[in-house]
């Protein structure tokens, strides 16, 4: 029985990875792949407001609001780095952009917040 749960736990992982399931990462994660050799899009889905006070230095603000309208702005072409204040906005956006085919989607899961308590940089 054993043997079989862990074998549907794999296929269930391989499916998910190949039906562009999203990946969760921390702030420090998301520092690396931003410092990695391919071009990161990286989308913050807060509030006007909130990018006006604080982003990440080369987002796109497209707000969570907004997403289902301006989704083809996200190209499909590239990893995609998703963004809010703490994590429960990017959350479902990087499910949404995942079950729409994009194929390479990370969630920062501590948002801006955890981004700035690791003492990374922000543009104001």
């Amino acid at each position: 029985m054993k043997c079989f749960l862990l074998v549907l736990l794999m296929i269930i992982t391989a499916a998910s990875q190949l039906w562009g399931a999203e990946k969760v990462i921390s702030s420090r994660e998301a520092r690396a792949l931003l410092a990695g050799k391919t071009p990161v899009y990286l989308l913050d889905v807060r509030t006007p407001r909130e990018y006006s006070q604080e982003r990440l230095a080369g987002s796109v603000l497209i707000p969570i609001s907004d997403l289902e309208r301006r989704v083809t702005e996200v190209p499909k072409d590239r990893p995609i780095l998703v963004y809010c204040a703490v994590g429960g906005r990017s959350q479902p956006v990087a499910r949404f952009l995942a079950r729409k085919g994009y194929k390479d989607v990370y969630e920062m899961s501590d948002g801006i917040e955890g981004w700035k308590r690791n003492g990374f940089p922000v543009q104001r």
